[in-house]
């Protein structure tokens, strides 16, 4: 009998252990992980930057420590990946030379990138970020995991999504669900407020555009559009300053990754520096020659800035027009992400909302903080009351079906509220036909060459009927992650297929088993850490019941005799919970439990028999 089911009959059972979920904003500069503390959503720890350096031998490097090797090898210390994830090789082939992206076949299905330690896809990458966030959140939490909420662009297509849950199951995470970035910012501002309201949420991260019309009408949050960019972020702001500094350098500045990713990063510091300054003046020393002096006022950044300032506004009217929304009718306005600190893109949200944006919660954490409270939702640790919001979010590209000509029939339309199915028949063309060829797209254009290809699949076993004769019904189902999973069926014969959409230059399900199984170094290395974690708590917990039962009656149900061996062992398990390993400690669990079992017999049978004094027989007839 184990120690910790000590109880009383009839009393309250020990409460059960919350689940140590989480939210983890996985940006493209920064992450961030938050948990509840004490009922309140706080960070765990800083900011983490979002880079991996690889190497020869040994584990990457991740965050502040990938960062501080980056200046010797920048080819191996991979920067932005977000920007990767779901990309093909025609996306791929676009990006400008500055984040020194070295590929091994640009073209390829999943686009590689070379480092020192071997060709990695963006996947492995975010996996090796996730996997560092999950072994911090662990060591402040000091318990394992259960499952996180991933926050994700609201402009991710379905590739980018899968990327993001292949990436976080390959780190050992259990994804509860991903979440839109704005609608996690929303969560965080709105679910502590009661009135109802009209709300846009404008997101402008390190790599990523976002901006959402949502409804909060007491207990249901609804997105009613979304739109977004997902090359438009603090990169391309910082790029367009290293550009200009470039321009101005001497003859002597040579373009090599290591220059370019130096000028990078001192381009970011001097943007954040102008956040604050009218101008700001430094030295300039690129590491493969071409030292200059550079001196960059705030409106000369701002000329350059306005371009992509003026892109977000765009799909700002856009994300309007979608909602049916006129701008007036917009209550408050959420600043979400680190480039909102800019002052000419607050000034310019400000002047095209009519009306002072908020940003009393830190643009940096409001995402990681919603996610949180969606992830204490989600794994049952919550009040039913808190718990009775329902999020609605939507599909933020239409899905569809390629016809013949090239043309795209649309199954769903962007912005539908998700979860979603939606059902279409559609007939042979050709008589004897006995399969169906289905090609799903992703996209807002007319022809499916202009569209994102997601999946190809086949019906066969058709009946061979005259063209036009034969139905068959195609269901398309979106869930709650915004993944798409499309189902075929032709009812008079039972021929049918169903399909969880993989993209066609996304990671198969062989690729990611293959990715774990050769990742069996860092698993092995995972499991032992998050076994003995979880033996800890085991043995703590043990310890904890025993000395509240000794405390109540072990002076009247032991001896001396009968005592010392259980308080012998007790000794011994609080040893191995110091310094020992898994199986030491299940060791000593088992030892303490062996030597108190008639301890606990007689706990109980006391109990027992406390309870049924006083009752007739007849009672329990």
């Amino acid at each position: 009998m184990a120690l910790v089911q000590i109880t009383e009959p009839g009393g309250a059972p020990s409460p059960r252990r919350p689940r140590c979920a989480v939210g983890i904003d996985f940006g493209t500069t920064n992450s961030l992980v938050a948990a509840p503390r004490d009922g309140v959503p706080a960070v765990l720890f800083g900011m983490v930057p979002s880079l991996v350096h690889y190497r020869a031998a040994g584990a990457p490097l991740v965050g502040d420590e990938a960062l501080a090797a980056a200046s010797p090898r920048p080819t191996d210390t991979i920067v932005s990946i977000k920007r990767l994830m779901g990309r093909g090789g025609a996306d791929v082939a676009e990006l400008p030379d500055w984040f020194g992206y070295r590929f091994e076949r640009a073209d390829a299905k999943v686009p590689k990138l070379q480092t020192a330690a071997g060709a990695k896809s963006a996947v492995e990458v975010a996996a090796d970020i996730l996997r560092a966030l999950r072994r911090r959140a662990e060591r402040v939490l000091e318990q394992p995991l259960d499952g996180a909420v991933v926050t994700v662009p609201a402009y991710f297509d379905d590739a980018g999504r899968q990327a993001v849950r292949d990436a976080a199951r390959l780190a050992g995470i259990e994804v509860y669900r991903l979440i839109n970035e704005p609608t996690a910012a929303a969560v965080a501002y709105g679910l502590d407020r009661g009135d109802d309201e009209l709300i846009a949420v404008f997101d402008l991260g390190g790599g990523t555009f976002d901006v959402s019309i949502l409804r909060l009408d007491k207990d249901v949050l609804r997105v009613l559009a979304t739109g977004g960019d997902c090359f438009l972020g603090g990169d391309d702001f910082d790029r367009a300053l290293a550009d200009y500094l470039a321009r101005r350098a001497p003859a002597s500045f040579a373009r090599t990754p290591r220059s370019l990713r130096y000028l990078m990063r001192e381009a970011q510091r001097m943007k954040e520096a102008l956040s604050e300054r009218a101008s700001v003046e430094c030295a300039l020393s690129p590491p493969d020659g071409g030292a200059f002096r550079a001196r960059v006022s705030r409106a000369s950044f701002e000329q350059l800035a306005a371009p992509l300032v003026e892109r977000a506004m765009g799909v700002c009217r856009r994300v309007l027009h979608d909602a049916g929304v006129r701008v007036e009718r917009v209550q408050n306005v959420v600043l979400v992400g680190g480039s909102t600190r800019v002052p000419l893109v607050r000034s310019r949200v400000r002047e095209f909302f009519g009306r002072e944006p908020l940003a009393d919660v830190d643009p940096d954490e409001v995402v990681a903080l919603g996610a949180a409270v969606q992830a204490d939702v989600l794994a049952g640790n919550r009040a039913a009351a808190a718990a009775d919001v329902l999020l609605l979010d939507v599909v933020p590209l239409s899905l569809g079906l390629e016809m013949m000509g090239g043309l795209v029939e649309k199954i769903i339309p962007r912005n539908s509220v998700i979860p979603t199915a939606k059902a279409q028949e559609f007939t042979t063309c050709k008589d004897g036909q006995t399969g169906l060829s289905l090609h799903v797209v992703q996209g807002e254009r007319g022809l499916a060459d202009d569209c994102r290809s997601l999946a190809r699949f086949e019906l066969k076993g058709l009946p061979p009927r005259t063209a036009g004769a034969v139905k068959v019904r195609v269901t398309f189902r979106v869930d709650a992650d915004g993944l798409l999973a499309v189902e075929a069926e032709e009812p008079e014969s039972g021929a049918g297929t169903e399909v969880e959409v993989k993209p066609s230059y996304g990671l198969s399900e062989t690729e990611v088993e293959r990715m774990i199984l050769d990742s069996a170094a860092h698993a092995e290395d995972d499991l032992r850490r998050r076994k003995l974690r979880q033996r800890r708590v085991e043995g703590l917990r043990v310890v904890e019941a025993l000395s509240a039962a000794l405390a109540e009656d072990g002076d009247e149900l032991l001896d001396e005799s009968e005592r010392a061996p259980i308080l012998d062992a007790k000794r011994r398990l609080e040893r191995e919970l110091e310094d020992g390993d898994a199986d030491a400690i299940r060791g000593a669990v088992e030892r303490l439990e062996a030597r108190s079992e008639a301890y606990v017999a007689r706990r109980m049978n006391r109990a027992i028999r406390k309870a049924l004094r006083g009752r007739a027989a007849e009672e329990f007839e």
